[in-house]
């Protein structure tokens, strides 16, 4: 996005030697020629690319694997075991023709096994504790969509201060104009005598200050461009446009947004999930109060090598083997005893939580669904307020242009237009941010 504005100078005789052509800065043409990015678009290339999205997206992978059956304790295990080594050495003294020999025998010994086991019951906690790990995933689920709800409110804070920053670079180009042209009528009014020095020196004063208000606002423009690629995750350099259109939609009254909030804001379902999680982790710890039957079963071979033995040189045996084992821990030391209280007081903790979070919800939607209401009010004064002081500018420029007003009072309708034109700007887009805000209150924001 390129640049030029030449700020007006004066020259020994207080003329003007340099005109003000950079009134315009070449962004209406680049932007013809940009990208045009919709918000949905936008919201598009973020969902898919955003970086914080993308390491919650990792974060639920994580938590699906870890809810899977091979982590549930359900399947059983099995074991290979094998060895073998040489027991010692063994030998015998001979005596041959005269000369003492001594002849070493090894003895080896062999086994090997393999071995299976299955904990048929253990007081319900395995069930318990798959459970945990489910709602573990559901609570994973619960943050990355909170995350997700977060980044597409900063992208539309983003996008409308970009679109913003968009209507305010046109407004002042377009106010430059104007003081362009009204700096060119100055010129030749002081040239030919009809007016004084002190009009061409205001003239040249407000499209200086016309030009720097103008560079500064594009300087944010693209300030804020970068921003939004960065949210997007994409090349901070892409030069696009947005779209300045904007439309409200939000036909819920105010007790159906609190009965959506209830049911399907992301920081309720947490504590909802956090509840459900407890529960499971007391019904996991009573467990221990309960006998655990398990099912062993197997394969073993064993053999040994013994040349020195003085009736059995080798002996080997092999077969399947299958048990059941039964334990029950009488006495832990009140360890079950202990892990049952807590558990009943993090379930008591998570209800109170519960409320705490249900009231704070309800204070929040309140309160988002009255600023709303006074941003859409304050929309609509603003763009009643345009309405005027475009008139009133209007009616000024034709004044100005017979003569029957003053530079100083053409300028200030230029400015109370100006003024009007911003603060319509800014209120259309801070009244949708607001309705999106309340979307995201009442659970419905990712609806769209």
């Amino acid at each position: 996005m390129k640049k030029e504005i030449s700020i007006i100078k004066q020259g020994p005789n207080l003329g003007v030697k340099i005109w003000a052509v950079a009134a315009f800065i070449t962004v209406g043409t680049a932007l013809s020629a940009q990208e045009m990015l919709t918000r949905e678009a936008a919201l598009g290339l973020t969902l898919e690319h955003n970086y914080d999205i993308r390491v919650a997206e990792k974060n639920v992978e994580a938590a699906d694997n870890s809810q899977s059956l091979l982590n549930s304790g359900y399947l059983p295990s099995v074991v290979a075991n094998g060895n073998a080594g040489i027991s010692g050495y063994q030998g015998q003294n001979q005596t041959v023709n005269g000369d003492i020999n001594f002849d070493p025998t090894e003895a080896y010994n062999y086994n090997a096994s393999v071995g299976l086991n299955y904990v048929l019951f253990n007081g319900f906690g395995r069930r318990y504790n798959y459970q945990q790990l489910k709602e573990n995933y559901n609570i994973t689920e619960l943050q990355a969509r909170q995350i997700i709800e977060n980044t597409v409110l900063e992208l539309a804070t983003s996008y409308f201060e970009l679109a913003q920053l968009t209507e305010s670079v046109n407004i002042l180009r377009n106010a430059l104009d104007i003081s362009s042209t009204r700096l060119k009528r100055a010129e030749y009014s002081f040239e030919y005598g009809q007016s004084t020095q002190i009009d061409l020196l205001n003239a040249q004063v407000d499209v200086n200050n016309d030009s720097i208000s103008l560079l500064n606002t594009t300087q944010q423009l693209e300030n804020a461009q970068r921003n939004l690629n960065l949210i997007m995750g994409r090349d901070i350099e892409t030069d696009f446009a947005v779209d300045t259109n904007v439309t409200f939609a939000l036909p819920i009254n105010k007790e159906d947004l609190i009965a959506l909030s209830y049911e399907r804001n992301v920081q309720i379902e947490q504590t909802n999930s956090q509840l459900r999680n407890s529960e499971f982790a007391l019904k996991a710890s009573q467990s221990g109060w309960f006998p655990a039957l398990s099912l062993n079963a197997g394969y073993d071979y064993a053999g040994s090598q013994n040349p020195a033995g003085a009736f059995v040189t080798g002996n080997y045996n092999y077969g399947p083997q299958a048990g059941l084992s039964l334990t029950w821990n009488l006495f832990d030391g009140g360890t079950t005893r202990v892990n049952s209280q807590n558990a009943r007081i993090e379930i008591e903790r998570q209800e109170i939580l519960k409320e705490q979070t249900e009231l704070s919800i309800k204070r929040d939607v309140l309160n988002a669904y009255a600023s709303y209401q006074n941003a859409l009010f304050v929309f609509n004064a603003e763009k009643a307020n345009l309405k005027t002081s475009q008139k009133n500018f209007d009616r000024s420029d034709d004044l100005y242009k017979q003569g029957q007003i003053t530079s100083i009072e053409f300028r200030q309708a230029q400015l109370n237009l100006r003024n009007a034109q911003n603060n319509y700007s800014i209120a259309k887009y801070n009244a949708k941010f607001e309705e999106l805000k309340l979307k995201q209150l009442a659970g419905i924001l990712l609806d769209d």
